[in-house]
């Protein structure tokens, strides 16, 4: 008795191992197995969101594909009932758990995407929607010629600078409206249809005249640009006058005022100015108001609006029209110089430099021509562009020197020996080419 008191002492203290089994690893396997069926839990809702989110964006796709075609199919249906109760289910086992995360792994994107079992039959009855689902941007519609036609209509027409040709479409008071092809027409402000005064815009610029304008200022916010026939008709006058100086020729003026320094002049449309110092009567400039003068270019500048111009060149052009190499003019000494003698050939002045006096020996110039003495000589060389005229007697003698001794006979027999001299010039010539 006393044995078995103590036996049921000792179970009531749980001091015995062998009379209660262990509970320690049961709770172990039990926690082990709750995480398990959660970590399925948590890859199936997931894998579940993936499958609802790949099938909203193939209903937007085949939604997207229908408007393109301009088709008046009926939306896609949305997942059915079957897909809802299976996207939420009130409760599942852990073999359902395995097997769903275990299919879902082995599925691509395409499997996910495509159609449920049951709504097979009536996507093979209506098969547009979804081989549009299929089509690539490539496969729409698309018309090149209608693309670049509509770039090349809001395309802006007229850079400043730019030369333009368009058509008078319509007037007003302050200008002219003129279709140059953009969406607006241009506009050409009264003052800027032409150089002088215009009284009538409507004889000057009828509709349906066809007229070249430049563009001064781009398209505002509307669209229109500002053009200028005045402008235009500036740029190539300064462009003909550049010509005409380029080509040393003369041009004639008509004198439109004065003020105490020179005369203004009207050239091509432009305003040139002649100074005092350049006119023939520069003392009594104030009457050449309303005349005609020939004159040569000073100063061609278009970018500082720059015209100054010279009637005493202009007579030395003219002179230099009627001058080549090898003829034979005559003057009278204007000047002496150290160097050589000046002779004024009538409005012009050549040089004749020493070393073209004679062929001789000579001390000093003075013992062949003063100043004032009459002098025939040869014409060496022109230079237009600098007003300069080269002259040779040395070439007149028949033998060095003879000037020295015969100043007179060389003189008058000029006219025979300077035939002789061009063929020496023309040797010259052919040998230097």
């Amino acid at each position: 008795m006393a044995g078995s008191e103590s036996q049921q002492s000792m179970d009531s203290k749980g001091q015995s191992p062998a009379a209660q089994p262990p509970r320690k690893p049961l709770q172990v396997m039990h926690i082990s197995r709750k995480d398990e069926q959660d970590r399925l839990r948590r890859e199936a809702e997931e894998a579940r969101s993936a499958a609802d989110a790949a099938m909203a964006r193939a209903v937007e796709l085949e939604k997207a594909a229908q408007i393109a075609q301009n088709t008046t199919a009926k939306p896609p249906m949305a997942p059915t009932s079957t897909s809802t109760s299976a996207a939420k289910p009130s409760a599942v086992d852990d073999d359902d758990l395995r097997f769903g995360t275990d299919e879902l792994s082995g599925m691509s994107m395409a499997d996910l995407l495509g159609p449920s079992d049951s709504n097979a039959k009536s996507s093979k009855s209506s098969p547009r929607p979804a081989k549009a689902s299929n089509r690539s941007v490539d496969d729409f519609d698309f018309d090149e010629g209608a693309f670049l036609a509509a770039l090349d209509a809001n395309e802006p027409v007229g850079t400043t600078g730019e030369v333009v040709t368009g058509t008078v479409i319509g007037m007003e008071s302050d200008g002219v409206y003129v279709d140059i092809g953009g969406k607006a027409p241009g506009f050409m402000p009264k003052n800027e249809c032409g150089l002088g005064v215009i009284t009538n815009l409507k004889e000057r610029f009828p509709k349906g005249l066809e007229i070249e304008v430049l563009v001064t200022r781009e398209q505002n916010a509307d669209g229109m640009v500002t053009i200028s026939c005045r402008a235009l008709a500036l740029r190539q006058s300064w462009d003909k006058v550049k010509q005409l100086e380029k080509e040393g020729r003369v041009s004639q003026v008509k004198v439109t005022g004065f003020n105490r320094g020179g005369v203004t002049c009207d050239l091509e449309g432009l305003r040139g100015f002649i100074p005092r110092s350049q006119l023939q009567d520069g003392e009594n400039h104030e009457a050449l108001v309303g005349k005609t003068l020939g004159v040569a270019f000073l100063e061609v500048n278009s970018e500082t609006r720059k015209l100054v111009l010279s009637e005493k060149r202009a007579a030395t052009a003219a002179r230099f029209s009627e001058l080549e190499i090898g003829q034979l003019v005559e003057g009278h000494v204007a000047s002496i110089k150290p160097y050589g003698l000046f002779v004024d050939l009538g409005g012009i002045s050549g040089l004749l430099h020493q070393s073209a006096i004679t062929g001789g020996s000579m001390r000093s110039m003075r013992e062949i021509f003063d100043q004032g003495d009459a002098v025939k000589a040869l014409i060496t060389e022109l230079d237009p562009g600098r007003g300069r005229i080269t002259l040779n007697t040395a070439m007149l003698e028949g033998q060095p020197g003879e000037l020295l001794v015969d100043k007179d006979k060389v003189m008058a027999e000029a006219t025979d020996r300077a035939n002789r001299a061009r063929n020496v010039l023309k040797q010259q010539e052919q040998s230097a080419g």
